[in-house]
C-alpha cells in the first residue's frame, strides 16, 4: 500500500478508536479482521499511529486547531512527523507547510496539560503518588511505548540458554533488572513462529506482572489461588514456580478470558493448573476452600493506569467515579479471597494502578480491619529498589515497567 493510501486508512481507523466506545486493541482487531487484505506492514503502521495519537491526543489536537481538512488525517500525518519519507510521499504541499510550523513550536512553553496529556484527575492522582520532582519524569515515561518483555518458563528452560538461542538467532535482548525469569527485546518481533513460543520455554510478560508472582512466592506441593486469573500470564508464573506441583487454581468470572488461558497452558507443559469459572466472590466454589489453601494473588481488576505505556486509551475511557466503583469492588474481592488463607498463608493483593486510591488506601483499610493478617515488608522478599512504605511499588520512569503495586500479608497461626 502506497503511503497516500495508507494515511487514509490510519485517518479511518483513527476515526473508530477516538469514539473510545471500546478498548484500542478490540477496535484495532476488529479492523484487521475486516480487512484481511492489509500486510503485516500496514497493520503495524495502522496500530503505531493509533497509539501514537491517543497517548498524545490533547497536543495533538490542540495542534490540529490550525490545519485543514479532516481532523483524523490531521491527527494521523502529525504521529507520522517522525517518518520524513512517508510523509514526504503521503501529504500535500499545504500539509507540509504546515507540519514545519508545527514543529517549530517550542513544546516547553505549552501549557502543562499539553505537555503530560493527561486528564485533570488523573494528572492530580499522580501528583499525589510521587514526589514533586519526579511528576514529569513519570509522565514522560507513560507516553514512551512499552519495551517487550518475556518470562522463561521454569520447567522447560533456563534464562541465560534461552537467552544466549536469542542473541544467536540475531534478536536484541538482555536479561530484566528485577525478575530471575524476564528477557526484554528490542523492538516487537513476532513471537509466534519462534521454536520458544511453540515449545512453552517463553510467554510474554511484562517484568512487573512477573514480580508479582514473586513476591507470593508459592512453593512445591502447596494449594494455592490466582483470584483473579484472567488470562492467565501470572497463573502460569506461579505454576513454575511450584515445579508443576500441588494445585493451583485459576478463578476468574469471564469464561472467555479462561477460555484464553488453555492453549497458553497447553504450551507451557503444566498439570498442576485447574482454571475455574466463578459467579462472583463469594461464589459457593471458593467458600468450599475456606481456610485450606496456603497462597492466594489478588490480581485484582483496577484503573489500569500503570499500563498506559501499553493501553494509553486507558486515561480517556477511565473517570473518576469508575475508580471510585473499582476501590469498593476491590475492598470486597480481597476480603473474601483472605477467607481462604489457612493459618500461617501468604495473601497478595496487586495492582497495575498507580493511584494510591487503588493501592495504599485499600492496603491500609484492609489491615485495620483484619488484625490477624500481618503485614509483610515486601523488601524481605523482593529487590528493596523496587519497595516504599512496606509495598512492592513499581514506576515506568523508576525501573522501566508498567506500574504495579503489590502489599503481601501473613495470616497469623
Amino acid at each position: 500500500m502506497n503511503p497516500k493510501a495508507l494515511i487514509d486508512e490510519c485517518a479511518r481507523l483513527l476515526g473508530q478508536v477516538l469514539r473510545l466506545e471500546k478498548p484500542a486493541d478490540q477496535v484495532v482487531s476488529d479492523y484487521f479482521k475486516a480487512n484481511r487484505a492489509l500486510g503485516s506492514r500496514e497493520r503495524h503502521a495502522l496500530a503505531e499511529t493509533c497509539y501514537a495519537v491517543l497517548r498524545r491526543r490533547l497536543l495533538f489536537q490542540n495542534l490540529a486547531q490550525s490545519g485543514h481538512g479532516p481532523m483524523e488525517r490531521r491527527l494521523a500525518l502529525l504521529a507520522w512527523a517522525g517518518e520524513p519519507r512517508a510523509l514526504d510521499a503521503a501529504a500535500t504541499v499545504d500539509e507540509k507547510a504546515w507540519l514545519v510550523s508545527t514543529a517549530k513550536i517550542d513544546r516547553a512553553s505549552l501549557a502543562p496539560k499539553l505537555r503530560h496529556n493527561l486528564p485533570d484527575w488523573v494528572a492530580g492522582g499522580l501528583a499525589d503518588a510521587v514526589p514533586p520532582e519526579e511528576f514529569d519524569a513519570l509522565t514522560e515515561a507513560l507516553l514512551q511505548p512499552a519495551k517487550l518483555d518475556l518470562r522463561v518458563n521454569a520447567v522447560k528452560a533456563k534464562r541465560d540458554a534461552v537467552l544466549a538461542q536469542l542473541l544467536e538467532q540475531g534478536v536484541q535482548a538482555e536479561a530484566t533488572a528485577y525478575s530471575p525469569w524476564g528477557i526484554r527485546l528490542q523492538g516487537k518481533p513476532s513471537l509466534n513462529q519462534w521454536q520458544q513460543f511453540k515449545d512453552g520455554s517463553i510467554e510474554v510478560q511484562d517484568e512487573g506482572s512477573q514480580l508479582l508472582a514473586l513476591l507470593l512466592d508459592a512453593k512445591r506441593g502447596e494449594m494455592v489461588a490466582d483470584f483473579c486469573a484472567g488470562a492467565g500470564g501470572k497463573t502460569l508464573a506461579l505454576g513454575a514456580m511450584m515445579r508443576n506441583t500441588g494445585r493451583l487454581y485459576a478463578f476468574d468470572i469471564s469464561g472467555h478470558r479462561l477460555d484464553n488461558l488453555r492453549p497458553r497452558l497447553a504450551r507451557s507443559g503444566l498439570s498442576n493448573v485447574y482454571p475455574v469459572q466463578i459467579a462472583h466472590e463469594r461464589d459457593e466454589r471458593i467458600k468450599r476452600l475456606s481456610g485450606k489453601l496456603d497462597r492466594v494473588l489478588v490480581d485484582a481488576p483496577c484503573s489500569g493506569l500503570g499500563t498506559l505505556r501499553r493501553n494509553p486509551d486507558m486515561k480517556w475511557r477511565q473517570s473518576p467515579q469508575a475508580v471510585a466503583e473499582l476501590t469498593q469492588v476491590q475492598a470486597k474481592i480481597l476480603a473474601s479471597a483472605a477467607r481462604l488463607l489457612k493459618p500461617g498463608g501468604r495473601l497478595v493483593y496487586a495492582t497495575c494502578s498507580l493511584l494510591r486510591v487503588e493501592n495504599e488506601a485499600i492496603a491500609q483499610a484492609f489491615s485495620a480491619a483484619q488484625p490477624s493478617f500481618v503485614l509483610l515488608d515486601a523488601a524481605q522478599v523482593v529487590d528493596p529498589a523496587i519497595c516504599s512504605e512496606g509495598y512492592l511499588r513499581l514506576w515506568p520512569h523508576r525501573h522501566g515497567t508498567d506500574g504495579f503495586f503489590a502489599a503481601a500479608w501473613q495470616k497469623e497461626a
